[in-house]
């Protein structure tokens, strides 16, 4: 009883007038994902089965091994509301006119979820900013954004290469499940650097609020009202934000960065529809790629060649 009473105690007791067992339902999904999480708890099995997961750890590994061997410089802003906010900046080899900023997944951070990326952008000659989000890594932060917060924080590190670099580099957004709905998310923002020339986002979520009703549907067969109800208020009284707040169909609507939106055929934690509804929704120049046989975050590791042709055809029309 004890999540009751501190589900009650946030909510100003209406959650046990609706019910106990919603509450502390409430409360324990609200305990497992919103507050910062002390270690990597990304389900493998979302992924991949063991077979192929042994083969994306062959790419993985390679790559951060060739990553360890280069030169990076640890950067550190500020947030909006005043959280320290780490990255890795590594240099391409010679002088680039781009630079991809990379974001993480949930639970997870920068060097993790987009060493193989990272290494894959470099090779190709652009720079990359590869960034923990608040809340993740070596960034401070109680809570998690899950894009709605993460926005603004982009918008920050944009802020900061321009400073940086006197708006001579053209700028590439990319992330990963949570981080490819911070970069789709941060693509409605109104005033936009002119120099920010693409979005690349690898399935992403359509907002919180649908994909933890997803999940609340798919592990424990409940319905979405009211634990969702009540671990919306929940988020909003201690994080500051409400899941439905803000979506990447609210972006996408507005946008007129190009964004290329890639989704494994086989995700079923960030179910693959939610990308043909960004795709389908979306204002500005779009390319949809869906690669076979890939689970959640798998794509690149599932089929490289694949992967890294798209993106080049698809930077190479932007930059």
């Amino acid at each position: 009883m004890k999540g009751v009473k501190k589900a009650a105690a946030i909510l100003g007791g209406t959650a046990l007038i609706a019910g106990a067992g919603s509450a502390y339902g409430a409360y324990t999904l609200y305990k497992r994902v919103i507050p910062r999480q002390m270690e990597n708890r990304v389900d493998l099995n979302e992924m991949a089965d063991m077979a192929q997961w042994e083969e994306y750890k062959k790419i993985i590994h390679a790559n951060k091994d060739w990553l360890s061997e280069r030169e990076m410089e640890h950067l550190t802003i500020k947030s909006r509301d005043g959280l320290t906010l780490h990255g890795d900046y590594i240099p391409a080899d010679e002088d680039a006119d781009t630079i991809v900023i990379c974001f993480h997944g949930y639970t997870s951070n920068g060097w993790d979820s987009c060493s193989s990326v990272a290494a894959f952008f470099l090779r190709e000659g652009y720079d990359c900013l590869v960034v923990d989000n608040r809340a993740h890594g070596k960034s401070e932060g109680a809570y998690v954004g899950f894009g709605i917060l993460d926005r603004f924080d982009c918008l920050c590190w944009m802020n900061y290469v321009n400073e940086r670099f006197d708006f001579k580099k053209n700028i590439v957004l990319y992330g990963v499940s949570m981080g490819a709905a911070t970069v789709v998310m941060a693509s409605g923002f109104k005033k936009l650097p002119k120099n920010l020339k693409a979005i690349i986002s690898d399935c992403a979520f359509t907002s919180p609020y649908d994909v933890f009703a997803h999940i609340l549907k798919r592990d424990y067969h409940l319905p979405e009202f009211p634990v969702m109800n009540f671990n919306d208020m929940l988020t909003k009284k201690t994080a500051g934000y409400g899941f439905k707040d803000y979506s990447t169909l609210n972006a996408v609507t507005k946008t007129s960065i190009p964004i290329l939106f890639i989704h494994g055929e086989k995700d079923d934690f960030v179910p693959t529809e939610m990308s043909y509804r960004n795709y389908n929704a979306c204002n500005s120049p779009c390319e949809l790629l869906i690669v076979e046989n890939a689970g959640h975050a798998a794509a690149y590791y599932e089929n490289v060649p694949l992967y890294e042709k798209k993106v080049k055809e698809f930077l190479n029309k932007y930059l």
